[in-house]
């Protein structure tokens, strides 16, 4: 095995429990009887390859325990099929939201795996009989299973994306609502919110537009979007520690510099929220 970025070897995760979840999510474990900043989230907030991401970063800017709850490939249902999480959640003194893509979540088309969320399970007679033509028992991934459907017919896909979007906005509304508080949503990603409903599969977080996200402004205290700089996109996957197995996926994911850029977007944010001085 090759490591890229300067380490002597696979970059340890520190994987931990919280509670009665059965979850495991990044360590080293955090205590909660304190004040802490929680942070939801999927591949970026869990900071796949990265070995300060940006909620790490934050925690040694703030002098506060930063427990970093994102996990990889996570959607919304992850976090509402999960009490024990959101019952801790609720006690920090602020909750740091990433946007999640629309498409790793059970609805009235597909299921996913409670837990892996990309994962796909199983197709609903609604889905089957909107695409008669499909073996769905061939898909292991909901990625795939979506590349498939938008190949066959673009214009049954966009019914599929519509479902997707209504219950995303359905369950994040929900995820704010219980979780209350200082709450931030963050956009993570290497464009901007989309103004648009295009329907593509090579950006994440897949099918969020701008009037998604707004929808959700009156629920949370501030929406923070980050976007890669040039220099971050430039810099690539420099720093990060992978092996020439996962070259690929690391290329796919925000880079060092980005989770920089993002721990200083929400510093500011975070430290009037939290009554901390500078």
């Amino acid at each position: 095995m090759s490591v890229h970025g300067g380490g002597l070897g696979a970059l340890e995760y520190y994987p931990c429990r919280y509670g009665n979840s059965r979850v495991l999510f990044r360590g080293p474990r955090k205590p909660l009887e304190t004040d802490f900043v929680a942070f939801l989230g999927s591949t970026e907030t869990y900071g796949r390859f990265i070995e300060q991401p940006f909620p790490h970063l934050l925690e040694s800017r703030l002098r506060m325990p930063c427990v970093n709850f994102g996990v990889v490939n996570a959607g919304v249902d992850l976090y509402l099929n999960d009490p024990a999480v959101m019952d801790m959640v609720m006690q920090a003194s602020a909750k740091v939201v990433q946007v999640m893509g629309a498409q790793n979540m059970s609805n009235r088309y597909y299921s996913v795996h409670p837990r892996r969320n990309d994962r796909f399970l199983r197709a609903s007679e609604r889905l089957e009989e909107l695409y008669p033509e499909v073996d769905f028992t061939e898909f292991h991934f909901v990625r795939h299973m979506l590349g498939r459907l938008l190949e066959v017919s673009p214009e049954r896909f966009s019914t599929v994306v519509d479902e997707l979007r209504q219950a995303w906005i359905a369950r994040m509304k929900n995820v704010l609502t219980q979780i209350r508080g200082h709450v931030v949503l963050l956009w993570f990603s290497d464009r901007p919110v989309p103004e648009e409903d295009a329907v593509e599969l090579d950006h994440d977080p897949l099918f969020v537009t701008r009037d998604m996200v707004d929808t959700l402004r009156p629920r949370v205290s501030q929406v923070v979007e980050v976007v890669a700089s040039d220099m971050a996109r430039m810099e690539g996957t420099a720093g990060m520690v992978f092996s020439d197995f996962e070259s690929c996926a690391a290329a796919e994911l925000q880079g060092v510099q980005a989770h920089k850029e993002a721990a200083d977007a929400l510093e500011g944010v975070l430290r009037p929220l939290l009554g901390r001085q500078a």
